[in-house]
């Protein structure tokens, strides 16, 4: 693990702002506008989810963020700094693992690391040290003088991170960390997470298509779609925006279609019908349920199935944007780059 110096060396300067802040962010590609004004903000020490599709305008914003392209119209500060008016500063303070690969493969997990440090112009008396400390937190100090080509998919991504905190980020910025790893190695990128945000105190911004992640590590989260912040909130406040519990029964008979009745007791929110299955949204749904059971019995109908189900971070996505996160509209060079990510994972 890093010496005890580190954490402190890490956490950066503290700022009494949020960490970033971000008002009327634009970003204009020709007439299309990737990101339309989108407003939000990170507290130092969060783990911050940003979610939507391919296209949503994720990867734009933050490549904004990290000045890797310029802004169009709006205003952004990270780490305290105007993104436009200081972007040398911005980039001493955050640290970016990209969706890509991006490690020399003919180089060795060191060596990487080490030219990462360079890049950053950090002298080799301190980075080595450090580079050393990186692998061992990824739990990577056995294969550091292999080269990356040996390396599986699981590896190449923790080597990744390594170089993301050569510089000793105050803000990581983690875009798509765990697209294409197996569930085993996705969880293990996830601990390292928690170790950064845990012990470290580190700031992360991170993107992902795996809605159970979100859930279960982000403490806030941005919805984005089309360019628009359409929701932001922790996990339990998006879930609790879908209105309740879903109970889903299925009948036997098609008709008749009895939801009018369904919609009249007193705990349903709303309710859809679907070719022989009822989608009802209510309050306590443990209550609810022998009500509406009652109710469809009492018509003469036939119960096939009745499933209870708190709301989940899927429903709440599907809620607020009227569909799932649509792999089916990615674009074609996104595709290129998601599927590369994915077969170099898998290797």
């Amino acid at each position: 693990m890093m010496t005890t110096s580190s954490p402190t060396a890490l956490a950066g300067k503290s700022s009494a702002k949020g960490i970033i802040s971000v008002e009327k962010l634009t970003k204009t590609f020709g007439q299309q506008r990737a990101v339309d004004e989108v407003t939000f903000d990170v507290k130092e020490g969060e783990i911050f989810g940003f979610l939507g599709p391919n296209g949503a305008g994720k990867s734009t914003t933050i490549n904004m963020l990290t000045t890797l392209i310029p802004i169009t119209s709006g205003k952004a500060e990270v780490c305290g700094f105007d993104v436009g008016k200081h972007p040398n500063e911005v980039r001493r303070n955050v640290g970016v693992v990209p969706q890509d690969y991006t490690a020399d493969e003919d180089m060795t997990g060191l060596q990487n690391i080490l030219l990462c440090a360079d890049l950053y112009g950090i002298p080799r008396s301190n980075s080595k040290d450090h580079a050393i400390e990186l692998l061992s937190l990824v739990e990577l100090q056995d294969a550091k003088d292999r080269k990356v080509s040996t390396y599986s998919g699981g590896m190449r991504r923790r080597l990744e991170l390594a170089c993301g905190l050569i510089n000793y980020p105050k803000l990581l910025f983690l875009d798509e960390p765990t697209l294409g790893l197996d569930v085993q190695t996705r969880a293990a990128v996830w601990k390292y997470i928690r170790t950064l945000k845990e012990q470290y105190g580190m700031t992360l911004f991170v993107t992902t298509h795996y809605l159970e992640e979100a859930d279960s590590l982000c403490d806030r989260i941005a919805i984005i779609d089309h360019g628009h912040i359409i929701k932001t909130g922790t996990p339990q406040q998006l879930k609790d925006g879908v209105g309740g519990d879903v109970i889903v029964v299925g009948v036997s008979e098609g008709q008749p279609d009895i939801s009018a009745d369904i919609a009249k007791i007193g705990l349903v929110k709303d309710v859809k019908k679907t070719d022989n299955d009822y989608r009802i949204k209510t309050e306590k749904g443990e209550e609810a349920s022998p009500l509406i059971m009652g109710l469809i019995q009492s018509k003469g109908l036939h119960v096939t199935r009745i499933s209870l189900t708190r709301p989940t971070l899927d429903e709440a996505y599907l809620e607020l944007t009227g569909r799932t996160l649509r792999e089916e509209e990615t674009n074609k060079w996104s595709m290129r780059s998601q599927r590369r990510t994915m077969r170099t994972a898998r290797s």
